[in-house]
């Protein structure tokens, strides 16, 4: 077999629409626009969604919402689960690490929500004023990166 010989399937490729060949090829006359209209003529041309002037479906229904991809990639972490994190240090990977969060986010805030009783270093995460005190009540410290 040789590229010369290749031909496609029988029936895979219809043979294009010849229009405006007259009568006999089924698309004379008008081929196939119709009789009259915009689309009838050569240059008749209207904007995507245009409805003839009625007011087009993307302005007739109201906006309504919004998510915020941030907002999928954060999440809130409790003072009591900062005790499964190995080590003194606290920051998204050591989270990452131990499960606490998931790989796929990227902000994490730390809430006053349960207790901790051993000391931590915060680095790079985000921390609420409640928090903060019972981490540097617990002799841990928050680092602030700016």
């Amino acid at each position: 077999m040789r590229l010369n010989n290749i031909s496609p399937a029988p029936g895979s490729r219809p043979a294009a629409k010849r229009v405006a060949r007259g009568d006999g090829s089924g698309l004379g006359q008008t081929a196939g626009r119709g009789h009259n209209g915009q689309h009838s003529r050569s240059g008749g041309y209207h904007k995507v969604g245009f409805e003839g002037g009625q007011m087009p479906l993307q302005r007739r229904v109201p906006k309504y919402g919004f998510r915020s991809q941030k907002g999928l990639r954060t999440t809130e972490v409790r003072l009591g689960e900062l005790q499964k994190v190995a080590g003194e240090t606290v920051d998204l990977e050591a989270l990452r690490r131990a499960g606490v969060v998931r790989k796929n986010m990227c902000y994490v805030k730390i809430i006053a929500s349960g207790s901790i009783d051993r000391p931590v270093t915060v680095q790079g995460v985000k921390v609420t004023r409640g928090a903060r005190e019972a981490i540097e009540a617990a002799g841990g410290k928050v680092v602030e990166e700016r």
